[in-house]
């Protein structure tokens, strides 16, 4: 098969299973271009699996010639030649993983471009200060991503670095906390969208922005978003620059307003949902440049399902909108009602993610995790976030920043996380520095409270207060669902009366296992640490007394220190741990544990492709409104489960004590058979994937190695 394809290829693959092959980003163009016949510049894709191949062994054999082949055709179809030092064909690398990590891996733009070129760019644009300026910024650039000291004067070197780096971002840390924080698989690697430039940059009559055919924190359905003249891709959504509404086209450029509103009633009557939409004007030119699937909070997505669903010529039932919301259902959100705060605002900013949040000030990422290990909330106070800090958003109560619009970094990731955000917030000044925050003139130090609702945009000083009702459409869908014989909640276990984990446990344990002890508690921390009583009773197979008991004689004797309502290990703790493991590792033997880690490798690709299946659908998080589908899912785990016992039984033969995660795997198993699909990977249960996760990393850990550098080497 090859590594790479033109943008346009007529693939025969399914929508989901072309993303798992090519990417999100090469799968949307693919869409727009052959099947809606939309405006898309030139590309081609480098393949998931290049990727991987990559990861674990290198460059592979052929890549290069596919990509010069590749090269040829478009260079044909634009009518320029990479590195032409008289009109150069300049491209934009970027990444494009088959599940949306907004911001989370590498993009590199105005790939090659030296002084030659340059020249060659300036005078085919008639504009020497546009050709500087993408010349600057691809230097910036390249430097940033492929971590160079020097940037290479050959364009093809230039595209080598530049693939690489994509390759590698998949890897980086900021993308693997984002992969964590939301259950996406660590084994489907990157595509790489290699595409012709086009220049939002080139004059007055140029720009770049994003939309969402609808309004992603209300559902309204107007198009949505910021737009930035003279700029490009980075200027928007990096929350650097000051953006326009996208509204503003409809008086400045009339023509393209008019088309954006065509193509994004296309792609939503294709694709039936929301979208989130990339586009660049080249002097008065539209191009589109990427399609998603529009991430929303809960009450747009309810607002939204009620909306398409009512309208008669839009693609979805209302039994189909029920279906697409149910989670959400089972626990409806709650809107603030206005006129509820104690106390004036003290600013306002654009309330891009509902909800009121009140917590301490925190400054930095780092910050905002140490108020969370601290069991407190914490506002992270940013002028704009990215990337670097995914961690401390992941762990806030609520987001403010002083810059950025709807489509910001911290606007995206706040709202695929339903984390009320306030940005744009001008009066904001972060002081990192000195520990404060500037807010109209009012000083307040790391660790002042102050209150942020995402719904109106205001920030208030202290703990603010509002009056919280279901919201409206929330009453609409459950009423449907009623009419339809829908039931709500029931893939809860709480809501349902299914069993707990503990129960769902305990029912697999069987007889004869030996009473769990402080030396298995701390082996199963030292593989997990920051756990709670209830998650340590699943995971040593006893009841909540029983596990309570324990970690307060490990509290005692210094191993574990309680933290935030959970349990982790302290130095101490982590030394004594490491001690056991190496005695279980000298007994089973250098050889047994490494030839047991080597047969886990040919069952981990099976186990994460069970999940990956599960988890997604089309390419995107899979909605469970498939029951054939899901069913199919959680039917092929028993053929692999019974290969994981068959290879599970061996080893433990060797260290008996690995049939503790047999017992937990048979009990998620028997879970997933009986419809429960969250013990298939949710981290809320004691999951199939989450007992598989841990067990590898007791296996790492038996056989001497590390998880750094078992990555490295493409075996995890």
């Amino acid at each position: 098969m090859p590594f790479v394809y033109p943008y346009d290829h007529p693939h025969d693959l399914p929508f989901d299973q072309l993303k798992l092959l090519v990417g999100g980003k090469a799968a949307g163009l693919n869409a727009m271009a052959r099947t809606l016949g939309l405006p898309v510049p030139p590309a081609f894709v480098i393949t998931t699996e290049a990727c991987n191949r990559f990861l674990a062994d290198g460059w592979p054999d052929g890549l290069d010639a596919e990509i010069r082949e590749q090269m040829a055709r478009l260079e044909a179809v634009v009518g320029r030649r990479f590195g032409d030092p008289a009109d150069p064909l300049l491209l934009s690398v970027r990444s494009g993983a088959p599940v949306s990590m907004p911001g989370m891996m590498e993009t590199i733009l105005n790939l090659g471009l030296n002084h030659e070129t340059e020249q060659g760019l300036a005078a085919a644009s008639a504009d020497p200060g546009f050709a500087r300026n993408c010349h600057d910024r691809f230097r910036a650039l390249y430097r940033s991503v492929v971590g160079a000291r020097t940037v290479p004067t050959d364009p093809w070197d230039q595209l080598r670095g530049a693939i690489e780096a994509v390759f590698r971002s998949w890897n980086g840390e900021k993308a693997k906390t984002y992969r964590a924080h939301e259950g996406i698989s660590e084994t489907l690697g990157t595509g790489v969208v290699v595409q012709a430039m086009v220049f939002g940059n080139l004059g007055d009559e140029s720009g770049t922005g994003v939309l969402f055919t609808r309004n992603p924190a209300t559902g309204e359905a107007n198009l949505y978003g910021d737009v930035v003249f003279r700029g490009q891709g980075e200027d928007v959504v990096a929350g650097t620059h000051d953006t326009l509404p996208v509204s503003c086209l409809d008086e400045r450029m009339p023509d393209i307003a008019a088309e954006l509103h065509e193509y994004a009633q296309r792609l939503e009557h294709h694709y039936g949902d929301a979208r989130d939409i990339e586009f660049t004007i080249e002097r008065r030119r539209l191009w589109m440049l990427q399609d998603r699937t529009a991430k929303r909070t809960e009450p747009a997505a309810l607002r939204m399902a009620v909306e398409m669903a009512e309208d008669p010529a839009f693609p979805l039932t209302r039994e189909a909108a029920v279906s697409r919301v149910a989670a959400i259902l089972a626990n409806p959100p709650k809107r603030v009602a206005q006129g509820g705060q104690a106390a004036a605002a003290l600013t306002r900013g654009l309330g891009v993610s509902p909800g009121l949040v009140c917590g301490e000030v925190a400054l930095t990422a780092e910050a905002a995790v140490a108020v969370a290990e601290a069991g407190r909330d914490a506002v992270l106070v940013r002028a704009e976030t990215s990337p670097d800090d995914v961690h401390g958003m992941a762990r806030a109560c609520g987001i403010l920043t002083a810059t950025g619009g709807f489509a910001s970094h911290a606007a995206v990731v706040a709202r695929d996380w339903n984390t009320p955000a306030v940005v744009g917030a001008s009066e904001v000044v972060p002081d990192p520095a000195r520990g404060v925050v500037v807010i109209a003139g009012h000083t307040f130090p790391a660790g002042a409270l102050l209150s942020i609702d995402g719904s109106t945009g205001e920030v208030f000083q202290g703990r603010a207060w509002g009056v919280e009702e279901v919201v409206p459409e929330a009453k609409v869908l459950l009423g449907w669902a009623r009419e339809l014989g829908i039931a709500i909640g029931e893939a809860d276990a709480s809501a349902s009366g299914e069993a707990s984990p503990a129960t769902v446990t305990a029912a697999a344990t069987g007889s004869g296992q030996s009473p769990a002890t402080a030396d298995d508690a701390l082996r199963m921390l030292v593989v997990r640490d920051f756990r709670d009583t209830a998650s340590v009773a699943v995971s040593l197979g006893c009841s909540e007394d029983e596990a309570s008991a324990i970690l307060d004689e490990l509290v005692g004797s210094g191993h574990v220190e309680p933290s935030a309502g959970a349990f982790k290990l302290t130095a101490f703790g982590k030394a004594a741990a490491a001690k056991l493991l190496a005695a279980d590792g000298d007994a089973w033997g250098t050889a047994a544990s490494t030839a047991a880690l080597d047969a886990f490798i040919a069952l981990d690709r099976r186990v994460k492709e069970f999940a990956t299946a599960w988890q997604l659908k089309d390419g995107a998080p899979n909605p469970h409104t498939d029951a054939a589908y899901d069913a199919s899912v959680l039917g092929s785990l028993a053929l692999l489960h019974e290969a994981v016992m068959a290879w599970l039984d061996g080893a433990a033969a060797g260290l008996p004590r690995l049939h503790q995660y047999g017992r937990r795997l048979a009990a998620a198993a028997s879970a997933v058979a009986a419809g429960n699909g969250k013990y298939v990977a949710s981290p809320r249960v004691d999951s199939y994937h989450g007992v598989w996760f841990e067990l590898h990393e007791d296996l790492i850990l038996l056989a001497g190695r590390s998880r750094v550098g078992e990555v490295a080497a493409g075996r995890a």
